[in-house]
């Protein structure tokens, strides 16, 4: 497992960390949450995701791929 130093305003420390009590977690374990959350996945991930599109829907791995990327971004931009 990495390691990773950031730095966050104190407002979002004691935040993450009020969170992380509440849900007996670690601080860590909720950024990894929130990282997952927002879309972030390893390229492994991903493809095993267009793999997974086409499969379902009988698609090309051009259309699946574009549908990725469509749903990733918007579920970013929320």
């Amino acid at each position: 497992m990495s390691r990773l130093t950031i730095s966050l305003d104190d407002d979002l420390h004691r935040a993450v960390k009020e969170t992380a009590a509440r849900q007996g977690r670690s601080i860590g374990q909720i950024i990894e949450k929130s990282l997952h959350l927002y879309g972030i996945r390893s390229m492994e991930s991903a493809r095993q995701l267009v793999e997974k599109a086409r499969s379902h829907a009988r698609y090309t791995e051009e259309e699946a791929t574009g549908l990725v990327v469509e749903e990733t971004r918007s579920h970013r931009a929320q």
